[in-house]
């Protein structure tokens, strides 16, 4: 069976997921962390699941979700797996971090492994389906895990609300379609683990989603 754990990380309170197994072999989701105190954090969580970290993804490359991947990428010698429709966001970090103030000392290392609709994302004895849900930013990434109805949403759909869509790179209507023609098909019972606040369900946000319209 699968596990989801979350750690809030940096100034945005972004959301960094380890999803892992009974082997011990897991997932790093969107690693936020920002300073050694949280990297730590990660390291001591890691340890205190006896979760050995097999994938390092970004479900899209916002600032928040990507502080932390050359610290993960060093730390365990994995690969950094994002959509290709990403990189142009992953190159504009320093960029982007310096607006902010936020300390980016250690940028994101070199993209190896370009993630495409339908990957399996396979760990342990478990697998996660891969599901492109744009709008939010140009090529945003979702994780469904059937067995366990479970799906890692990265800034796409929160708990009575959705990611925003006034940044560079963000479309309304793609995140519409992107929530309603495939989050919203998966079964109700499907629990949602956004990058930002608390988890929810497919069926309650069809039902109290004030932004989405399905009622």
């Amino acid at each position: 069976m699968a596990n989801v754990t979350f750690l809030t990380f940096n100034p945005f309170q972004e959301n960094t997921y380890i999803v892992y197994d009974e082997t011990g072999e897991g997932v790093i989701f969107d690693p936020g962390c920002s300073n050694e105190q949280e990297k730590n954090e990660l390291l001591h969580t890691l340890d205190k699941l006896k979760v050995k970290p097999v994938r390092l993804i970004n479900t899209h490359c916002h600032i928040d979700h990507i502080l932390g991947n050359k610290f993960v990428a060093d730390h365990f010698n994995l690969p950094l797996e994002i959509h290709k429709g990403e990189l142009g966001m992953l190159e504009k970090g320093a960029i982007v971090a310096a607006r902010y103030g936020i300390p980016y000392t250690e940028p994101s290392p070199v993209v190896s492994t370009f993630l495409e609709e339908g990957d399996e994302i396979i760990f342990g004895n478990s697998v996660l389906k891969t599901i492109l849900t744009p709008g939010h930013s140009p090529a945003s990434l979702s994780f469904y895990c059937e067995k366990d109805h479970f799906l890692i949403a990265g800034d796409v759909l929160f708990r009575e609300s959705i990611g925003r869509t006034d940044l560079p790179g963000c479309d309304h209507k793609l995140l519409m379609e992107s929530i309603r023609e495939k989050l919203f098909r998966l079964p109700e019972n499907t629990v949602v683990w956004p990058g930002h606040g608390e988890f929810t369900t497919i069926g309650y946000e069809k039902k109290h989603n004030p932004f989405v319209g399905m009622n």
